[in-house]
């Protein structure tokens, strides 16, 4: 198999291994009652500093009805809160409850470990090289997606 069937298989199987394989290990048992989707919510709030619905939807390339959705369903099960601001009663800002922020470490720890077994025995020029391809694909798929209006 020459380079290009070999990058594009390893590239088809990564994608649809890493969407499978990810909602597999991250849906759990104790974390049963979400959804892939609902995971990637929680790990755009973040742990940091509060943040509001438009701020969250950007990041996450959805409308903010798309995402008001995924929030009310987040809220009624105990992953999210929402907080008027004090200093402007008609903003609203979303954070995670304690129930949130164990599935957020949760996620991280999967993206972690794929992370370190993505760079695992490559020495820092190898690392270089490896940062050098996935930043052109990353390239790529953005501007293929400003190419088709997709955002």
């Amino acid at each position: 198999m020459d380079s290009y069937m070999t990058f594009n298989h390893i590239l088809v199987t990564l994608f649809n291994d890493i969407m499978d394989i990810e909602e597999k290990s991250i849906i759990t048992d104790t974390f049963r009652d979400i959804t892939n989707n609902d995971m990637h919510v929680i790990e755009a709030i973040g742990l940091g500093t509060p943040k509001n619905m438009s701020a969250i939807a950007k990041q996450l390339r959805v409308t903010t009805g798309t995402l008001t959705i995924s929030m009310n369903s987040l809220v009624k099960k105990g992953y999210v809160k929402r907080e008027r601001s004090e200093q402007d009663r008609r903003v609203v800002y979303i954070m995670l409850t304690a129930k949130g922020k164990l599935a957020y470490k949760h996620h991280a720890e999967f993206h972690r470990k794929m992370t370190e077994a993505l760079v695992e025995g490559l020495d820092p020029e190898e690392s270089k090289l490896l940062v050098r391809a996935l930043t052109n694909l990353k390239n790529f798929f953005e501007e293929y997606a400003k190419e088709q209006g997709m955002f």
